[in-house]
């Protein structure tokens, strides 16, 4: 009689040469895709409501203005402050800020900056309107003030 030999078993290892390598490109992709926020809000806001609303095309052209009390009171005090990017500025500097934010756009894209407003609906019409004044000495004529979308009930 003929002997029968038994098949050795298939082996089963899952081949992990490629692994490191779909990591590290995972890895890369999330690290060219994430966008971290970059400022601090240090100002208490409650935005009012808007019934008129428009989006931007282009976020990369819009710099923000902060306008509102401090977090910390005990530190910066009561009065409303502005914020401009992670710092408090005060009105005169408005203008400075505005040289600085151009300077890191492109020269074709400079006339194009556009201020974002995002204020507290208990500040003062006073301060909102010395900062429309520094921004039009500054020559930065395209203002927009940011509100939360409208909802419909």
């Amino acid at each position: 009689m003929a002997k029968f030999k038994k098949k050795a078993k298939a082996k089963q290892d899952i081949p992990t040469s490629a692994l490191p390598d779909i990591i590290f490109m995972l890895l890369f992709f999330f690290m060219v895709t994430t966008v971290l926020r970059e400022n601090t809000i240090n100002v208490l806001q409650n935005i009012p409501k808007a019934t008129e609303l428009r989006k931007l095309q282009r976020k990369s052209l819009v710099s923000y203005l902060y306008v509102g009390k401090p977090r910390n009171t005990a530190k910066f005090g009561d009065e409303p402050k502005i914020q401009a990017n992670d710092v408090f500025i005060e009105v005169r500097d408005i203008g400075q800020w505005i040289e600085k934010e151009r300077s890191k756009l492109d020269e074709v894209e400079r006339d194009q900056l556009t201020v974002a407003l995002k204020s507290d609906k208990d500040v003062k019409m006073g301060l909102i309107s010395d900062i429309q004044m520094e921004l039009r000495k500054a020559n930065a004529r395209k203002l927009m003030y940011s509100t939360p979308q409208r909802i419909d009930k």
